[in-house]
């Protein structure tokens, strides 16, 4: 067996949607649905795929009142293989892409796959290959390989630089040339983020109103700055060539360090940013019993080791871009909420979660706080159970700023 071959047999299946992501002609990865796994309760009828990837599947757009399909085949995690269509559905009240047809026992759409991570790899234009990553170390070892978050997903993937709206281009071009560093700190980079986004958009206010769109606007932005400043700093050295694979092995790990501090941080900056405009009162990275770190207390990490301050005027929140599986380390954090009367909240960036899941995180008194947009994408009779980000900050101003 060659060395390629041995690779190949013992890589991870992050690796190898990896490897075929990058190998690949164009390749596209969203989180499963309830919609899509059947987590509805109504009738599956495929996967969706965004409008702004429809190129992924078919050469040119679908027309409205006519349906339009292709037949491929598509290998699933090295192994399966089904004769698949791709479809356009534009008749009646419908305009939406699909894949359909996977076969009698597809093992991949059923409802304990919801929020599991899904790419699509095209070879060619009747050749793909497909993952469906489900543990939370796959999809994060996915995401910041390719320098996303959560927040990213839904479209194609994009391998080179980011292409952005021209003005945003150059407020992001204007703050890489103000630099000293190579990288700033995740701090500064958030902040940056938030900076460029509002001076170009002009709509600081949403922080207030709308905090479920901002949140979501300056993670956009940071991602279309870290990509646009890799690309600066390594991508002429990449085009270069390396004269030793030892050379690029530590560039590469340089690169994906600095990704996975990004993304480990990016989502609590940008919540202190909504949070101190909606002049909330908390402790980040507090600390609470056995030295334990939730990521925020309010009011304050000394109201909560007040004995006398109420605890129904405390408020709990652990932030965690996916939460799959991590939602559990939280049970055990802040001993002054247990009980069911006392709700821990968890903002995530997660799309779709199994209603077993849920179902779970209700009995440990756990309430899901995510972004609005995201709420369509878990099981529907799970959802008015789900807060959003703005439900939560005025649940905050209420219990704590009294």
């Amino acid at each position: 067996m060659d060395v390629d071959s041995f690779e190949k047999d013992h890589e991870s299946l992050a690796e190898s949607a990896i490897r075929a992501t990058t190998s690949g002609e164009l390749a596209y990865c969203k989180f499963l649905s309830a919609n899509d796994t059947g987590d509805t309760g109504a009738h599956q009828a495929g996967i969706y795929i965004a409008k702004n990837a429809l190129g992924i599947l078919f050469e040119t757009a679908g027309v409205i009142g006519e349906n339009k399909d292709k037949l491929v085949k598509i290998k699933w995690q090295n192994d399966i293989e089904t004769d698949s269509r791709f479809i356009y559905y534009g008749q009646g009240t419908r305009n939406e892409y699909r894949i359909t047809r996977f076969g009698r026992g597809f093992p991949f759409l059923r409802t304990e796959h919801t929020g599991d991570l899904f790419v699509l790899i095209k070879q060619d234009n009747q050749d793909y290959q497909g993952f469906v990553l489900s543990t939370e170390e796959d999809i994060n070892t996915f995401l910041e390989y390719f320098g996303m978050g959560p927040a990213e997903t839904g479209r194609i993937i994009e391998s080179g630089p980011v292409s952005v709206e021209a003005q945003l281009d150059r407020a992001i071009q204007e703050f890489i040339n103000s630099l000293t560093v190579d990288f700033p700190e995740t701090r500064e980079m958030a902040w940056a983020a938030q900076k460029i986004e509002d001076s170009v958009f002009n709509h600081q206010d949403d922080a207030l109103f709308k905090p479920d769109k901002k949140l979501l606007a300056w993670i956009e932005t940071e991602y279309s700055l870290f990509r646009k400043l890799e690309q600066e700093r390594y991508g002429e050295v990449i085009a270069k060539g390396f004269p030793t694979v030892e050379q690029f092995v530590i560039l590469a790990n340089s690169i994906l360090n600095k990704r996975k501090s990004r993304a480990g941080k990016s989502l609590e900056h940008h919540l202190i940013r909504i949070f101190d405009f909606n002049a909330l009162k908390y402790s980040a990275q507090p600390k609470t019993e056995g030295n334990r770190q939730p990521d925020f207390l309010f009011p304050s990490e000394e109201a909560y080791h007040t004995p006398t301050y109420p605890v129904d005027r405390l408020v709990f929140l652990a932030a965690k871009t996916t939460c799959k599986d991590r939602w559990r380390q939280i049970i055990n954090e802040a001993e002054r909420f247990r009980g069911s009367d006392r709700p821990k909240h968890l903002f995530t960036l997660q799309q779709g979660i199994s209603s077993q899941q849920m179902d779970e995180m209700e009995k440990e008194g756990v309430v899901l706080v995510v972004p609005q947009p995201y709420i369509i994408t878990y099981p529907a009779s799970k959802r008015e159970q789900i807060w959003t980000l703005k439900k939560f900050v005025d649940f905050v101003k209420e219990k704590t700023n009294l």
